[in-house]
């Protein structure tokens, strides 16, 4: 499911956070809003003990500050004051998965997605619920509701839920293709009302997309739409039933029929902006414009895109808080670097950066929309900024963006010395999140560069 992977696949490839230069997560982490359950931030420690303590369940929010997802579900639902009811049923844990204090649960809970949430039994540590992706108040509270039985031992004894049971265990161990087979024999079993049905085809839709089973991914989301299409499940159904669409052979019997249906319920989603945020709805587009570039219609592609960054803007131009704002920067600097209108982004960048100084993230969206604009200066003087605070896997992102730049000034020292510089920051890595593929990245780059 290309959109849905592109959307949510971390790039955590256990690259990197420590740098030569000591690496300096906010203080303030400015990029927390007034949540209305009590977030314990990055301190897993403290928040086991005292889930031991008082018996309670563990929320986690494993997020990362450069995660548009992310910072959706911070500034719009985990600040619904409707949540605050929830806050004594568990102890709220968030972990920043760059921060290295973070890493050894972050491999635990195998977090290969962002955002993720899990429900841990507060004893054994083991993931009760795992639920990838956005969610609304709805979904949210039915994880929640779906979490607390299962730690608590009391999902009951129907067939739906022994076998919704297994696949939450499965599924929190990133075990694929086990937990989709499970998640399918509950959905099977589970009365017409049942109230984990959404849960579960969604759980299962991502199960199928990582292990690659894109036909049944398809048949499961034709089979939910009817009982689906109307809820909050809708719009993950239809961009995820697209995607798989695109994913089967160009010669499969169903493919066209799946594609058109797909794109049909795409298409009468991004507009409804009462039932989905934008970020909901920007993931709609980016399923649309993958299905006309596959049907090789660039003019349509590129017409969607203008819509698509018309959309954003909107949202942006209307949100309540810089919190809601720049949860859309990410999505409007590609869409501005695809259509060559950079220089529209910058301003609202530039607020960002006035808005969360302590945050890496607009200094570094700001080197990339320079760099498209051919403005080195500018260019590099955001880089450094965003060098100046980036920290963890991250960072190597930022360090690729100089890299780049550099190369398209046409500047081979300063390409060398980049290149040098993010393989000094690789190997100085802590050994939780020391990465080898990334090391050898930047090797094979200097033996390139010395080579010519």
């Amino acid at each position: 499911m290309r959109h849905l992977l592109r959307l949510l696949l971390s790039a955590l490839v256990l690259t990197s956070t420590a740098s030569a230069r000591p690496a300096r997560p906010s203080s303030k982490l400015e990029a927390s809003p007034a949540f209305s359950v009590p977030f314990i931030e990055d301190d897993v420690g403290r928040a086991l003990s005292l889930a031991r303590e008082k018996h309670l369940p563990v929320f986690v929010e494993a997020w990362a500050p450069w995660c548009h997802a992310c910072r959706s579900m911070r500034a719009n639902v985990f600040t619904d004051a409707r949540l605050a009811p929830q806050a004594s049923r568990f102890v709220w844990l968030s972990i920043d998965t760059e921060q290295a204090r973070n890493a050894v649960l972050r491999k635990q809970l195998k977090v290969s997605a962002l955002p993720t949430y899990f429900i841990l039994h507060p004893d054994s540590q083991s993931a009760a619920i795992r639920w990838v992706g956005g969610a609304s108040l709805a979904q949210l509270e039915r994880v929640l509701d779906d979490g607390e039985a299962a730690v608590k031992g009391s999902s009951g004894q129907a067939p739906a839920y022994q076998a919704l049971v297994e696949a939450d265990r499965l599924y929190g161990r990133e075990e694929h293709a086990a937990a989709a087979e499970a998640f399918g024999r509950a959905i099977a079993a589970a009365p017409p009302d049942w109230p984990a049905y959404g849960r579960a085809v969604e759980s299962r839709l991502f199960a199928l997309s990582m292990s690659d089973q894109h036909e049944a991914a398809v048949r499961l989301a034709l089979d939910a739409w009817p009982r689906l299409g109307s809820t909050s499940s809708a719009a993950t159904l239809a961009a995820s039933g697209l995607d798989a669409a695109l994913e089967l052979p160009a010669d499969h019997a169903d493919r066209a029929v799946a594609v058109a249906r797909f794109q049909s319920a795409c298409q009468s989603l991004v507009g409804a902006r009462e039932r989905f945020t934008g970020d909901d709805r920007s993931g709609l587009y980016f399923s649309l414009e993958a299905a006309r570039e596959d049907a090789g219609d660039s003019t349509g592609a590129h017409a969607l895109m203008v819509e698509h960054a018309a959309m954003l803007d909107r949202e942006a131009a209307i949100a309540k808080t810089p919190h809601e704002r720049t949860v859309f920067d990410s999505h409007r600097v590609s869409l501005a670097v695809e259509l060559g209108t950079a220089d529209r982004i910058v301003a609202a960048l530039l607020q960002s950066q006035r808005d969360f100084p302590e945050d890496y993230n607009p200094p570094a969206r700001l080197a990339i929309a320079y760099r498209a604009l051919a403005k080195w200066p500018e260019a590099i003087a955001a880089s450094d900024r965003a060098l100046a605070l980036v920290y963890g896997p991250r960072q190597f992102v930022v360090l690729d963006t100089r890299i780049n730049i550099h190369r398209d000034m046409g500047d081979a020292a300063g390409v060398r010395k980049w290149v040098g510089e993010a393989l000094s920051r690789a190997k100085a890595m802590p050994a939780d999140q020391r990465s080898d593929r990334t090391i050898a990245k930047y090797e094979k780059q200097l033996g390139e560069l010395a080579a010519k």
